[in-house]
């Protein structure tokens, strides 16, 4: 084979390893960054469902303080 034809497979070789390479760094990357998101949000909704929970308990705290005063 003409040097040219091998060079011309390695530089194609090389750069469809190197692309998929990306390709699989990147979509390890977007998961993880998904899962952290998950993380966040499940945290946050932890904390939304909490807090009509405190603020009835504070309403009624209220309400005890104003029959005691």
């Amino acid at each position: 084979m003409d040097n040219t034809v091998i060079v011309a497979m390695l530089s194609l070789a090389g750069t469809l390893f190197g692309s998929l390479g990306g390709i699989v760094v990147s979509s390890k990357l977007t998961a993880y960054r998904l899962e952290q998101l998950e993380k966040r949000v499940n945290e946050h909704n932890n904390f939304a469902r909490r807090i009509p929970v405190l603020e009835e308990q504070i309403s009624e705290l209220n309400k005890r303080m104003e029959r005691d005063d």
